[in-house]
């Protein structure tokens, strides 16, 4: 716990343009610039260190959803310095488990609702599918379940 609490505090003396808000999960948030943390401890450092990424790197918002799991991996890969400069382990499954969250999310999204080929992203939210020439949209479910919409 001594330790938890001195990683958020060196944090905060580090980065005073970013503010750091217990929350009900962990987050970055642009509109405010605040990384939210649950509870955290030894296991969620790298969590903590991956949201302050996304901060430090001015992520905001993506037209594609391919561009969010870009973001997401560049979060991820700057979260390495970040825990190089604290010392903080990180351990490639949680990164990649973290990761494949995202690569499932995009395949979703994806998947023709009429024929389950893989589709194309033709606009913000808004799939096309070269098999059956089905088109849909999804809603934003990055943390609620995905649905899919046909539009054609």
């Amino acid at each position: 716990m001594a330790a938890t609490n001195l990683l958020l505090k060196q944090l905060i003396t580090d980065h005073p343009t970013i503010t750091f808000t217990q929350g009900a999960e962990f987050l970055w948030s642009p509109s405010d610039t605040t990384v939210y943390y649950d509870e955290i401890t030894p296991h969620t450092h790298s969590i903590l260190l991956h949201e302050l990424a996304h901060g430090l790197l001015g992520h905001h918002d993506y037209s594609k959803d391919v561009e969010l799991l870009a973001m997401e991996t560049e979060a991820w890969e700057h979260a390495r310095t970040l825990a190089d400069k604290y010392e903080i382990t990180l351990v490639e499954d949680t990164i990649q488990d973290h990761l494949d969250t995202y690569r499932e999310w995009l395949h979703a999204r994806s998947l023709c609702p009429h024929c389950e080929a893989t589709g194309f992203q033709s606009g913000v939210r808004h799939y096309s599918c070269i098999a059956c020439s089905q088109d849909w949209r999804v809603n934003e479910a990055r943390i609620c379940a995905l649905r899919r919409y046909s539009t054609t």
